[in-house]
């Protein structure tokens, strides 16, 4: 059978012109004269039958047997030519499958090999990610260790804070408790003294001693109640050190508070970006698990053509076992035409 529009015409056509060109009008080159389309079985039939026709045009009449066995011999060769056809048909055909398969094949491991380092990145990134997210949470860890020891510094502050309160409570209760006897010991001097007055100026030189003597306590009281105020004043400096500390103190909890805000934002920003790391891990598996299901299903059908080929050129050995058979008998038929 001609394939794509190489029929008889076309190929006497071409035969005509490499004769017209005092050319060999080979099978080759009546395929490069009609621009190297159809096969070569089928030129070769073509070319054949036109130089058959040429020859029974100049040839006179022949003998019968003679132009029987060349008509057998001539069917003989068109059935070799187009059992031929089918096989050169079916290897195209088996090739171009086949090289598509291969294309599939190659195409197939390739994306292989790109969605296995792309897995390989993505366990990368993830191990990254699992590491960056355990340094965080060390971080945090060791923030939450120095609020628990800010906070305990700050508690012992406060009652630091609380003791020295105290004490200022209590010396303030003493200079109030010195300051009423001093003034009801002056009170009791001047009611002494003018009693004293009026009973006797005789005791003037007794009451003048004991004056001294109470002036002299006086003076001891005033000492203690100045040392009073002094201590006072260093309770009431260390106090104001003691409130700054603790001012700096609260300071340093907000921003360690803020910190663990940030660290636990971050360590939860982390999770989410491990999860959707695994979730395209997951995908890339899958896909890498269906392509290697279309090489199998690929492969199944190239080994189901291998089959198929092997069916057809055992069909047309067989074919070429009867054409042999047919051929080597028409010679006997021949001889037998003769005889008779």
């Amino acid at each position: 059978m001609a394939r794509g529009g190489v029929n008889k015409a076309v190929v006497q056509a071409a035969r005509l012109a490499l004769l017209a060109r005092g050319e060999n009008p080979s099978i080759d080159a009546v395929r490069i004269e009609m621009g190297n389309t159809g096969s070569k079985t089928t030129i070769h039939r073509y070319l054949k039958e036109l130089d058959d026709g040429a020859e029974r045009a100049e040839a006179p009449s022949e003998p019968i047997d003679d132009e029987l066995a060349r008509l057998v011999s001539r069917l003989a060769q068109r059935l070799k030519e187009q059992a031929q056809e089918p096989i050169d048909q079916a290897r195209e055909q088996f090739e171009r499958q086949r090289k598509d398969l291969e294309t599939q094949l190659h195409d197939a491991q390739e994306s292989n090999t790109q969605l296995q380092q792309h897995y390989e990145v993505q366990s990368l990134a993830l191990t990254q990610e699992s590491e960056a997210l355990q340094e965080n949470r060390s971080m945090l860890q060791t923030e939450q260790t120095r609020n628990a020891g800010l906070n305990q510094a700050l508690a012992d502050f406060e009652l630091r804070l609380q003791d020295k309160d105290e004490q200022i409570r209590s010396l303030e209760e003493k200079h109030l408790h010195a300051r009423d006897a001093l003034e009801h010991y002056r009170n009791a001097v001047k009611d002494q003294r003018e009693q004293e007055q009026r009973r006797h100026e005789g005791q003037v030189q007794q009451i003048q001693m004991e004056l001294r003597q109470a002036q002299q306590s006086a003076l001891v009281r005033q000492d203690e109640i100045t040392q009073l105020h002094r201590d006072n004043e260093r309770l009431l400096t260390e106090n104001r050190g003691t409130l700054r500390e603790l001012s700096l103190l609260q300071e340093q909890l907000k921003q360690s508070n803020s910190r663990q805000d940030q660290l636990l934002e971050q360590a939860t920003r982390v999770d989410g970006e491990r999860t959707l790391l695994q979730e395209r891990l997951r995908v890339a598996q899958l896909e890498s698990q269906s392509l290697k299901q279309s090489v199998d299903e690929q492969a199944q059908i190239h080994k189901s053509l291998e089959l198929e080929l092997a069916k057809t050129q055992a069909s047309l050995d067989e074919s070429e076992q009867r054409l042999a058979t047919v051929v080597a008998t028409a010679p006997d038929a021949s001889q037998s035409t003769k005889s008779d």
